[in-house]
């Protein structure tokens, strides 16, 4: 609500035509937190609303769908957010994850446009097999949060935590990343005919500082061209890259006609790129 009322105070939300909400932690399990949105700002009936599970590649996702929204005629302006409280998901006693995640939110505003290409190509890409590498085991209807699941057990590496709890293999999340993501983004640049040394921001999810370290190591990109900030805010999910982008737009590293690069990946475990003029 926050974010939205920002963003509200340079757009006017009788233009909304749609609500896209990406988040992990709803403040319901039924109704979506699209429809809590949409009535708290009195939107008009005829936007459509609705919300998707989805963690560190969720911004990729949404401009993905709002992109083939607009494209296919069924909104001129979607509001998308991406909003999650991962402090919620985590046990104060484990290491491994308290001193990565920041809780955030990230509100924005897509629109048709004919004045430049905006959204040029998109790549995504699933790994269902790794779901439990970042996953919270208890709490869903398989299994129910109960006095079981909530019993908490010390790791090999000194960490405590329950079944109702984010439970994350650290390095084999960061062996994905590093297996994936270039090649991903390599791809997506060479299909389109741009060189690494064209985009004027590669805008990462900001997973940790040893994972962005590697990926610019692995792809051999001059740190100029990296965007980070998760000193300051930490790894906010879904959030990250948006928070990002309005960062790197405040320290003037990316302006309008900006060649840039999005990459998220994380949860699921999933990947995405996508080649924009911003």
């Amino acid at each position: 609500v926050k974010a939205c009322d920002k963003l509200f105070q340079k757009n006017d939300k009788k233009d909304i035509d749609g609500i896209i909400y990406c988040t992990q932690s709803p403040d319901y399990i039924m109704p979506s937190n699209s429809f809590l949105l949409h009535n708290y700002f009195n939107l008009e009936n005829r936007v459509f609303a609705y919300d998707f599970n989805h963690a560190c590649t969720g911004f990729i996702y949404c401009l993905a769908m709002a992109n083939a929204f607009v494209k296919a005629g069924m909104g001129k302006s979607i509001l998308l957010i991406n909003a999650d409280t991962y402090s919620k998901y985590i046990n104060c006693k484990d290491r491994s994850t308290r001193v990565l995640f920041g809780d955030g939110a990230a509100a924005t505003i897509v629109k048709e446009s004919n004045e430049k290409k905006g959204i040029i190509d998109i790549e995504l890409g699933s790994f269902g097999s790794g779901y439990n590498k970042f996953w919270i085991p208890a709490g869903g209807l398989r299994l129910p949060k109960s006095d079981s699941t909530s019993v908490e057990v010390k790791n090999d590496k000194g960490n405590i935590r329950t079944q109702n709890d984010i439970v994350m293999d650290g390095f084999g999340v960061w062996s994905f990343i590093n297996s994936v993501a270039p090649k991903q983004i390599d791809r997506l640049l060479s299909k389109n005919n741009f060189k690494k040394t064209d985009v004027d921001q590669f805008i990462f999810h900001q997973a940790s500082l040893m994972t962005l370290q590697s990926i610019m190591r692995l792809m051999k990109i001059n740190k100029e061209q990296v965007f980070i900030n998760i000193h300051n805010i930490g790894n906010t999910v879904s959030a990250s890259i948006p928070i990002a982008i309005k960062d790197a737009i405040d320290k003037d590293k990316i302006d309008i006609g900006s060649t840039v690069i999005l990459s998220g990946f994380g949860v699921g475990l999933s990947y995405g790129a996508i080649l924009m003029e911003f």
